[in-house]
């Protein structure tokens, strides 16, 4: 998965000036693990709506039961494009959603640039960020450092309410990386984020992988 030169994808990088500037890398590129089960979202598309409609049509087989499927893909392609919307208003890099095939989106993974000042470009003023937010949280976070091929990075394990006014709804589980990549004066965000129930220590692990295998060129 990658995204195109910064210079020109949808909103430039967030933090434009850093991604523009610095001619050395032009693409972020992520190994999706399984890609078969994975949806790159094409954030260069100039109708987004219809892009969606159009892999929501290639993402349901013949075995889906045929009463159901022009509602199944209706719903399959608004959830796209809502995730695309998302994805495109954060000035994301790139991004992807885990859907198997016949199934809706089980996560959702994006890459950003953050606008850091050169001098905040430091693992302890990006843990004592995270540590600064309020919530609500279910649990304490999770902060660890970690080293990956990158880059010296942060990682954020956060398990909150989707809605933090409603007496009940949905949990929002995600892990997110904030790296420091040692070659180049910019930070990233990797973050994969997942409503489903149980599912925290399987989809930590890939949010792991994915972290892992960033890279910039």
């Amino acid at each position: 998965m990658y995204t195109p030169d910064t210079a020109n994808a949808p909103g430039g990088a967030a933090g434009g000036a850093a991604g523009a500037a610095d001619a050395a890398w032009k693409q972020c590129r992520v190994t999706l693990p399984a890609p078969h089960n994975w949806l790159v979202l094409d954030l260069t598309a100039q109708q987004p709506d219809v892009w969606a409609r159009s892999v929501a049509d290639e993402h349901f087989t013949a075995d889906v039961p045929a009463d159901v499927p022009a509602a199944w893909r209706e719903a399959f392609a608004q959830d796209v494009l809502w995730y695309w919307v998302a994805a495109a208003r954060q000035k994301s890099l790139c991004a992807a959603l885990l859907t198997p095939q016949d199934s809706g989106v089980v996560a959702f993974y994006s890459v950003r640039e953050l606008n850091v000042p050169p001098e905040s470009l430091r693992l302890d003023v990006l843990r004592a960020e995270a540590e600064r937010a309020e919530g609500p949280y279910f649990v304490p976070q999770g902060v660890t450092e970690v080293e990956l091929p990158l880059g010296a990075a942060l990682r954020v394990h956060r398990l909150e309410p989707t809605d933090p006014d409603a007496d009940s709804g949905s949990v929002l589980e995600g892990v997110a990386h904030y790296v420091l990549p040692r070659a180049h004066p910019t930070a990233l965000e990797c973050r994969l984020l997942w409503g489903a129930v149980g599912l925290g220590e399987e989809l930590g692990k890939i949010a792991d992988e994915l972290a892992a295998s960033l890279r910039l060129v």
